[in-house]
């Protein structure tokens, strides 16, 4: 009966040994664990940055052949996922269409740039009094894609300049920067056009990509229009990647983020400063902004944030129960009679002076 006492304290003392044991392989369990997990977790990361450094060079890179990726918006099941992992394929744009097919005086023309970039051009001339219209197309395009475009303002009286942006067309190159080394394109075709052209004004349109580097190349001083036309504008680098992700119905954080880093990277410029509601800021002339109400890829409250940006005359026009189309094809009265109204402007505000300034 007297050694109950002592057999319950040694039962109760001889635990401890095997309680620190049990700590200590808890400890080397909960580290291995850490240590795994920080592996782990940093594996993922470069995987990502990997990822997200293909994706950029995919989307400002031309393939040779093979078929184009569908718009993310159409994209499901496992073609959304290949595009994912894989990225997307864009053959370099080219198109049959000939320049008569514009206007049977449409000719060529070759414009070279200091960098030894060439560009081609279709040049359709009215006159020297009439008022030049540059058009400049969109991302992963080409410049017969804006011919519907180029008839109308001959229509209206204008002569016209239809420009392949560096890789389309039959321009040089295989890339594209979203605007810009773009914008280099449209201050070279803009100095051409002053000394060689001899049109009493100009005026840019641009679709999209093509907005933007129009109103990059005017934040940059290189060009001073008479006019701009502005469709489908974005406001910046980071919002238009996330409308991409946000089109496939996936979360953009982080790979937005990645890609526009990535692919500024590559191209030696900072993405998150590529911003056109910036840009914006610098405009002086009379601008036509036009945007589609339901725009996936550039939002219309993004193409809002442009316009209200912008300094000067300015005007904007919705286009309702339309996405990232070309306006003039499904609203062409309504687009017509804005662009006329742009063109009168600038006659009413007389002659820029680029004749007198020009070389004889």
């Amino acid at each position: 009966m007297n050694d109950k006492p002592n057999q319950l304290l040694l039962a109760t003392s001889l635990p401890a040994p095997c309680q620190r044991s049990g700590v200590l392989r808890m400890k080397k369990r909960t580290k291995r664990v850490i240590v795994v997990s920080v592996c782990l977790l940093g594996a993922a990361l470069v995987l990502l940055n990997v990822l997200a450094y293909n994706h950029a060079y995919a989307m400002m890179h031309f393939t040779p052949q093979g078929a184009r990726t569908r718009e993310p918006e159409r994209l499901a099941g496992l073609a959304k996922f290949k595009v994912l992992i894989a990225g997307v394929n864009i053959p370099r744009p080219k198109s049959d269409v000939q320049p008569s097919a514009v206007d049977p005086n449409c000719r060529v023309l070759l414009i070279g740039e200091p960098d030894g970039v060439r560009l081609e051009a279709w040049y359709c001339d009215r006159g020297s009094n009439t008022p030049l219209v540059i058009l400049f197309h969109g991302y992963s395009a080409a410049k017969s894609s804006l011919s519907d475009e180029a008839k109308t303002f001959l229509a209206l009286g204008a002569s016209v300049l239809l420009v392949d942006f560096r890789g389309s067309g039959g321009s040089s190159e295989s890339y594209t920067t979203i605007g810009v080394r773009e914008s280099e394109d449209v201050a070279a075709v803009a100095r051409y056009a002053q000394k060689h052209l001899q049109h009493s004004r100009m005026i840019y349109f641009g679709q999209s990509m093509g907005a933007v580097a129009i109103l990059r190349a005017i934040r940059e001083g290189e060009v001073s229009p008479d006019a701009v036309i502005l469709e489908a504008v974005f406001d910046t680098m980071l919002n238009t990647v996330r409308n991409r992700f946000a089109s496939m119905r996936v979360p953009s954080f982080p790979s937005a983020q990645l890609l526009v880093l990535w692919g500024g990277w590559q191209w030696h410029f900072n993405g998150f400063r590529h911003n056109p509601v910036d840009y914006a800021a610098h405009l002086r002339c009379p601008a036509l902004f036009m945007h589609g109400s339901d725009d996936p890829r550039a939002t219309l409250e993004e193409g809002r944030r442009v316009f209200d940006a912008a300094s000067g005359e300015k005007t904007f026009v919705t286009f309702q129960n339309t996405a990232h189309h070309a306006y003039m094809v499904v609203h062409r009265v309504e687009w017509t009679e804005a662009v006329a109204k742009i063109i009168k402007k600038t006659e009413n505000n007389g002659v820029h002076g680029r004749l007198a300034s020009s070389p004889p």
